[in-house]
């Protein structure tokens, strides 16, 4: 199945692109998801508009990807959020949380879509997440979670 990404999907493409999928994948995980649109010929006028949005929100350059990681790495990130008394969290921190406690902390503003959580974060402690900043640059960002 064709599809049209609007969104950026690991090992797939970037927002704008046309990609050839399963029908099941584009039906059952794309499409509800709100990653991509399936193609049609009136769909693919949207694409340049996606395309030329896309342009202005990313970092186009290897150099503009390492300022903002070396401000990344220089960040110290303290998230506060209710735990029970094992240290046990009630929920999980989102990319959305992690996003704006980087942005409080007074470091660059950063997608929630880029943030990648390798495990769910559940308990209080340091932790490390990864932040695709450009297809070759991803900043390794320390997390400290304690109890609000």
């Amino acid at each position: 199945m064709k599809i049209i990404l609007t969104h950026e999907v690991s090992g797939l493409g970037t927002a704008g692109d046309v990609v050839d999928v399963k029908d099941g994948y584009a039906r059952n995980y794309l499409v509800p998801r709100g990653l991509a649109i399936r193609w049609t010929k009136g769909g693919e006028k949207d694409v340049e508009q996606i395309r030329r949005g896309r342009r202005i929100r990313e970092i186009a350059t290897i150099e503009q990807a390492n300022e903002v990681k070396s401000q990344l790495e220089g960040v110290k990130v303290r998230l506060k959020t209710r735990a029970g008394d094992a240290g046990r969290l009630f929920g999980s921190v989102t990319p959305a949380d992690i996003a704006s406690a980087i942005k409080d902390a007074g470091g660059p503003d950063v997608d929630k879509r880029r943030i990648e959580v390798a495990a769910p974060i559940k308990t209080l402690g340091a932790h490390q997440v990864s932040v695709r900043l450009h297809a070759e640059v991803a900043a390794k960002v320390g997390v400290e979670v304690v109890a609000a």
